[in-house]
């Protein structure tokens, strides 16, 4: 995701790219309104800044400590349960928090897997069944969820990309969730959140390993 996207300078904070095209429309139609209906215009343009503001995407700087696992996403512990032999941690991205997702450790893509699903809210414990972005890192996975709003998971990794942690892997838009599948060798008592603990994409640890 470019870090210098047009028109970059008239905003106090960073967007991703996909902010701008989303943004477009209601800003072109506010400003051709405002003239003519003030408040509908005035109401246009508003929303084209919701828009960018909901596409933030601020820097972060990743611990350095070894052996640690960050959140991939801004938001709510929501889930913590085995899955198989492994540990699944998903942090629920409500509208207010930062939807760009982050690798919790370093590694190298092997899969991006897109699966077609419903759209239940992303709280919902049947929300598992939504549809998803999986990004296959080997020893972990992360798995972007849709809510009942989003519509659009932008991963922006492709296979045989290197990682580091905490960099950004991709963003959704407008509601959604982000879990990890840990790594094998990582259980329960090495885990430092539960559910509804607030984390940081890429700098709050959610486990240690040894």
């Amino acid at each position: 995701m470019s870090r210098n996207p047009p028109l970059a300078r008239v905003l106090p904070f960073d967007v991703v790219d996909e902010a701008w095209r989303l943004a477009l429309v209601p800003a072109l139609l506010g400003a051709a309104m405002l003239p003519l209906l003030p408040p509908v215009g005035a109401g246009l343009l508003a929303l084209a800044l919701g828009v960018l503001w909901f596409h933030r995407d601020p820097d972060r700087s990743a611990p350095d400590a070894e052996g640690v696992v960050v959140a991939p996403a801004d938001g709510t512990v929501s889930v913590v349960r085995e899955e198989g032999e492994r540990l699944r941690v998903g942090v629920f991205m409500n509208v207010t928090d930062v939807h760009v997702n982050r690798a919790p450790l370093a590694g190298e893509v092997r899969e991006v897997r897109h699966r077609p699903g419903a759209n239940r809210p992303a709280f919902d414990k049947e929300s598992d069944r939504n549809e998803q972005v999986a990004i296959d890192f080997g020893e972990y996975e992360l798995l972007v969820i849709a809510g009942w709003f989003a519509r659009r998971i932008h991963p922006s990794v492709e296979p045989g990309d290197a990682v580091d942690r905490g960099e950004r892997v991709g963003h959704v838009s407008f509601g959604s969730r982000a879990d990890v599948i840990l790594p094998a060798d990582v259980d329960e008592r090495d885990l430092l959140v539960r559910e509804g603990d607030a984390v940081r994409a890429g700098e709050t640890i959610i486990a240690e390993r040894d």
